[in-house]
């Protein structure tokens, strides 16, 4: 006989970044975060914030997987986060019904959580907004979750088409969510410097004027563009 698997499976020694790392993106516009990192690293525009007033944020991702209509792995992250952490549930892209609504979210805040993301719903969407935690989603739903399992906490995931391992940065405002894994952050925090170096530098000439990318006219006006009356 086959052994019943366990309704939960947590990794609970996460290995976060130093403060430092950490703190090298907060504010940061997520559209320069991914030019960083070469023009990757965005979750699926799916997972949008629930309010675009409150989505900026950058934390420490511990990830976690819930089946279907179930969210004890929300509860499972929750058990073991830490001030600045990021709840990252996947879901496999189930939005029928909620893995969090206002009640947790209020928890998660309480407990130090700078922000929660899913790929499924979330519930009570006036009362998460009044919790003033950044929350992003797919989708809403009323329909409530059960809370039997299976799940995992703390091990990969893969969610919005990217993977996620626990002590990644995730970085957040309204226009998503992007992932910076652990061992790529010091050169991402270092290409940061060039990419802001570039946009001041744009900025102030389409403050001055400026109606093209120079690049871009090379190219319009090469031998691979054809032009008609």
């Amino acid at each position: 006989m086959i052994d019943d698997p366990p309704i939960l499976e947590i990794c609970q020694k996460i290995a976060r970044p130093a403060p430092e790392i950490v703190s090298a993106f907060e504010k940061v516009p997520t559209g320069n975060v991914v030019d960083a990192m070469g023009g990757s690293g965005a979750l699926s525009h799916l997972i949008k914030p629930l309010d675009e007033n409150n989505a900026v944020f950058c934390g420490i991702a511990i990830p976690c997987h819930a089946a279907p209509a179930d969210n004890l792995a929300l509860f499972g992250a929750l058990d073991i986060a830490e001030p600045g952490d990021v709840i990252v549930a996947a879901t496999g892209g189930y939005r029928d019904a909620a893995v969090s609504g206002d009640l947790m979210t209020g928890m998660a805040k309480n407990k130090g959580v700078v922000a929660l993301v899913t790929d499924g719903s979330v519930r009570d969407a006036n009362g998460i907004r009044e919790v003033r935690l950044p929350c992003f989603a797919a989708g809403v739903s009323p329909n409530s979750p059960d809370r039997k399992g299976p799940g995992t906490v703390g091990l990969p995931i893969v969610i919005g088409g990217i993977a996620v391992a626990a002590g990644d940065i995730v970085v957040g405002d309204a226009d998503g969510i992007v992932i910076v894994p652990t061992g790529r952050a010091a050169a991402v925090i270092q290409a940061l410097e060039t990419v802001r170096t570039a946009e001041a530098a744009l900025d102030e000439k389409v403050k001055a004027g400026l109606t093209q990318l120079e690049p871009v006219q090379a190219l319009l006006n090469g031998p691979g563009v054809i032009r008609r009356d």
